[in-house]
Parts: C-alpha cells; sequence; structure tokens
C-alpha cells in the first residue's frame, strides 16, 4: 500500500521547473504562428490591405513576445542556478 503524501511520479519542484522550460521552448513556436496569423485574415471591404490594423497587431504581438520573454527569463535563470543537474546550455540530463 502507497503511504499517503507520497508523489507518484516527481517532486513538484522538478516538475515545476521542466513545464517552466517547455514554456520557454513553445514562446518563439506560439510567436511564429501569431506573426504569420494575418497572412489568413480575410481582406476587408476593399481589395488592399489595412495597414494601419495589421501594424498595430504585429506591434503588440511583438511587444507580447517581449514581456513572455521578460517574465520567463528571471524563472528561468533562478532554476538553473538552483539545479545542479542542468547542464550549461539549460538542457536536463535525465
Amino acid at each position: 500500500m502507497r503511504r499517503p503524501g507520497t508523489p507518484l511520479f516527481l517532486a513538484k519542484s522538478g516538475y515545476r521547473r521542466r513545464r517552466l522550460h517547455d514554456a520557454a521552448r513553445l514562446v518563439p513556436v506560439f510567436g511564429v504562428f501569431l506573426l504569420f496569423l494575418p497572412i489568413l485574415w480575410a481582406p476587408g471591404e476593399t481589395e488592399a490591405r489595412d495597414t494601419a490594423s495589421d501594424g498595430i497587431y504585429l506591434f503588440g504581438i511583438w511587444a507580447g513576445l517581449i514581456w513572455a520573454a521578460a517574465v520567463l527569463a528571471p524563472r528561468l535563470r533562478q532554476t538553473t542556478q538552483s539545479d545542479p543537474d542542468l547542464e550549461r546550455d539549460g538542457r536536463d540530463r535525465g
């Protein structure tokens, strides 16, 4: 019988660290998808593209990606410094 309170698979800190690294890897992929999304939009009432709204959208995505990197970077630095099992390039050994 399993003791109550023991983790099933991983320690919470290791699991959270891995998910944080996964999120950092997905930010550029998500950003590329969002940057190419205006290509799929249907044109407005005219045949010409509405560059003003597209420009605002692209600037907003760009600012959002910078914000996501700024939020993730300190947390990644903390987990890298506190975990001796991480290699220099930031990948898990195991």
